[in-house]
């Protein structure tokens, strides 16, 4: 758990350090919130091994945000994966 955090606090200082971090954080704030959209449809459609379309798509969405939001598509999906 420690390794995780300390990747994830690389990873965020790697980000912003090319970035201003006020837009930094504003494109991950949006990136999260595109990965839970796509998590809500995914849990409306309710269908079969839907969940890499839902998934792929949350991603896409929140990469095309920036930096900032490619940042938080990986912070989740890596958080995904361990539960």
């Amino acid at each position: 758990m420690k390794l995780l955090t300390g990747l994830v606090f690389c990873s965020l200082v790697l980000g912003v350090s090319s970035r201003s971090f006020f837009s930094f954080l504003g494109e991950a704030f949006d990136g999260a919130r595109d990965m839970w959209r796509a998590y809500s449809d995914m849990r409306e459609a309710n269908y079969i091994n839907s969940d890499k379309y839902f998934h792929a798509r949350g991603n896409y969405d929140a990469a095309k945000r920036g930096p900032g939001g490619a940042w938080a598509a990986e912070v989740i999906s890596l958080f995904s994966a361990e539960l």
